[in-house]
């Protein structure tokens, strides 16, 4: 099991009540559903409409269960953004 920060930005961050929190995990699915755990309600429903970064790196359209978390790593919560 890796140790690991989650950091949330925009819609996510505000859903969460934190900009970030440690969890451990040894997947990216097992830290979202860490996630999903700790913040029930509108993270939830933000969370499926999120993209990630695992340590800068986009997960893109990989099963979240086959991306592996190194200790000390970074997953990254990105809610589509607006703008242009």
């Amino acid at each position: 099991m890796a140790k690991v920060t989650v950091r949330y930005w925009a819609a996510a961050k505000a859903a969460a009540g934190v900009a970030e929190e440690p969890h451990d995990a040894a997947t990216l699915a097992e830290a979202l559903q860490a996630a999903r755990e700790r913040h029930p309600g509108e993270l939830v429903r933000v969370l499926q409409r999120c993209s990630f970064l695992v340590d800068g790196d986009p997960v893109g359209t990989r099963g979240h269960e086959t991306v592996r978390l190194a200790d000390g790593g970074t997953v990254e919560v990105l809610p589509p953004f607006a703008g242009g």
